[in-house]
């Protein structure tokens, strides 16, 4: 297992989760020529001359591609599909890119009809609003296939176009990893809102049309069955108006779930416009908490500014970018956001797909929250209960 680049956090984690114990730069030099070509090399035994080109011969290699601050996803992709031709040509029987914040999925249709299956009619309205630009998803997908990619697993993937599409291109070996289980498990065992023992007292909540079906199926695995479920319909006016309403087939009214903890959930957050529009208006029904739950969290400067409306009380995301767990990243939303880092539960799905033992007793995820969030805990200890210390500090 490697990733774009020797010291990515997330895919030391992720290849500690599944159980390597060789560092990833042991196994992968990220030269640069001086011309600034990237050029990956997988590093072999210097006095080996009986299998040049062979080394990998049988085995499966795992790339783990996030996002970074520093380097843009144009770099990343390329560095990918470079790292993926090097192993194929170095023998590897499998290439396999795990990216949980799928690239260039904002890009998921063309100008034309034929150019991305979105599962409703396009107008002209819609086939507008890309044209003269490419359908940049699928090229994505074609040049991860030509590199060498066979298998591609994300989280959370919102697009019908996009997973449509890469399921074609890789013979139905794309996975989309939905996260149920993360937030089930710290919606019942966190103090993040506040219900019965049935659910009585809170509501889930999905903002629009795209993200019902994940909220749907989040409430009904939950298991509560007095917890609450409302549908929002949304329609945009502009790049940054929304208006809300109340879709017609909700199961519960607004009168229903007036004074419920009520979470808010989404796959991803760019500008934060429909968030704080949505919980401006359920502010209207006298709530108790509202919570934002979120995938993919993009901490643009404009998301910051506006989720730090006092409409929401607590965000929650997973760190499928790993620069939302920068406190400058934050900024002052470090005072109402948690942030749960998955790469162990994605170390176990990874597994599961390839079929290989995985690390038993591992948390599904670790939690990382500001002590300037209300709701940290700081632990003193006393000289006597100071926990033993190994290796150096």
């Amino acid at each position: 297992m490697v990733g774009n680049s020797s010291d990515d956090p997330f895919a030391i984690d992720v290849a500690f989760g599944v159980g390597q114990v060789e560092d990833i730069a042991d196994l992968i030099s990220m030269k640069n020529f001086a011309n600034s070509e990237f050029c990956p090399r997988f590093i072999s035994d210097e006095q080996d001359f009986s299998r040049i080109g062979r080394q990998l011969e049988g085995r499966t290699v795992v790339i783990v591609s996030t996002t970074s601050r520093s380097v843009s996803r144009q770099t990343l992709a390329m560095r990918t599909l470079l790292i993926a031709r090097s192993a194929k040509e170095n023998g590897a029987e499998e290439v396999v890119l795990v990216e949980p914040d799928l690239y260039y999925s904002a890009q998921d249709r063309g100008p034309r009809r034929d150019l991305g299956e979105t599962g409703f009619e396009r107008d002209d309205a819609d086939l507008k609003k890309f044209d003269g630009q490419p359908f940049t998803a699928k090229l994505y997908a074609q040049m991860l296939k030509l590199a060498g990619v066979d298998r591609v697993i994300t989280v959370h993937n919102h697009s019908h176009a996009v997973q449509k599409m890469f399921k074609d291109i890789f013979e139905g070996e794309f996975y989309n990893l939905i996260p149920y289980d993360i937030y089930i498990d710290y919606l019942k065992n966190s103090n993040i809102v506040t219900y019965g023992p049935e659910g009585e007292g809170l509501a889930l909540c999905a903002p629009d049309q795209g993200a019902r079906d994940f909220v749907k199926e989040l409430y009904n695995r939950l298991g509560l069955p007095k917890a609450k479920f409302i549908l929002l319909d949304k329609e945009r006016f502009g790049e940054r108006e929304v208006q809300i309403t109340l879709h017609r087939n909700s199961e519960s009214t607004f009168e229903e779930i007036r004074g419920h903890d009520i979470v808010l959930l989404d796959d991803m957050v760019r500008t934060g416009s429909t968030v704080v529009k949505t919980c401006q208006f359920l502010k209207q029904i006298e709530p108790g908490r509202l919570v934002f739950g979120v995938t993919h969290f993009y901490a643009s400067e404009e998301g910051r500014q506006k989720m730090a409306d006092t409409a929401v009380n607590e965000i929650l995301t997973l760190n499928t970018l790993p620069t939302i767990l920068n406190r400058d990243e934050q900024g002052r939303l470090r005072r109402k956001m948690v942030v749960l880092k998955i790469e162990s539960w994605l170390a176990r799905q990874l597994c599961e797909i390839l079929d290989i033992p995985s690390r038993e007793g591992t948390s599904l995820y670790q939690i990382d929250m500001s002590s300037k969030n209300p709701r940290f805990i700081r632990k003193i200890w006393s000289n006597d209960q100071l926990p033993e210390l190994h290796g150096s500090s």
